[in-house]
């Protein structure tokens, strides 16, 4: 499991050759349809391709109940369809389970602190994943600290910025709730 940034906070590296640091490309949504089964009401895309175009997923917990498992089995499948599993070596594995992880801190933040979670957003480019769950909730999400790992609870958002290239919150003004966002780099 990866527990360093491969670059500094806010810094996504070199730009791959051809790229144009530009992402686009639209936002494929997702609702639960009859079932409570989760899937994309678009074709998904294809991975990124040498544009470095992103590519995005996107999920609504409307109504839903066991929101984790959810959000991870969605997730699992984005990266699939993205060629992320299944996993040729280790570190691409790794890189996965980091991802899944890291979905599950979140949502799970958002069931425990904010009255659960409204949507996930996945999107993926050339080099980061961005991870966004937004919710109702008006706390402020941060690691405790300092970090006891024999203390039961409170490790979710120590574990998202060990795993993380970095994360944050988003705000609308006049607008209830809030965006958690993580982003984790690509596998190579």
């Amino acid at each position: 499991m990866s527990t360093t940034r491969p670059y500094s906070p806010g810094d996504r590296g070199p730009e791959p050759s051809g790229a144009s640091g530009t992402s686009g490309g639209a936002a494929p949504a997702a609702d639960a349809p009859d079932g409570g089964v989760a899937t994309p009401i678009a074709d998904p895309a294809p991975p990124p391709g040498p544009s470095g175009e992103a590519q995005a997923r996107r999920l609504s917990f409307e109504d839903q109940s066991g929101v984790v498992p959810l959000a991870r089995d969605f997730t699992r499948q984005a990266l699939y369809d993205w060629g992320w599993l299944p996993a040729a070596t280790a570190d691409r594995r790794a890189a996965a389970e980091d991802v899944l992880l890291v979905v599950s801190e979140l949502v799970t933040n958002a069931c425990l602190h904010a009255e659960g979670p409204d949507l996930l957003t996945i999107t993926c480019d050339r080099k980061v994943i961005r991870l966004e769950v937004t919710d109702r909730g008006t706390g402020q999400p941060s690691p405790r600290t300092p970090h006891r790992a024999g203390r039961p609870g409170g490790h979710g958002m120590f574990i998202v910025q060990r795993l993380c290239l970095d994360w944050g919150v988003q705000r609308t003004p006049d607008v209830a709730g809030k965006t958690v966002w993580a982003e984790l780099g690509t596998p190579s």
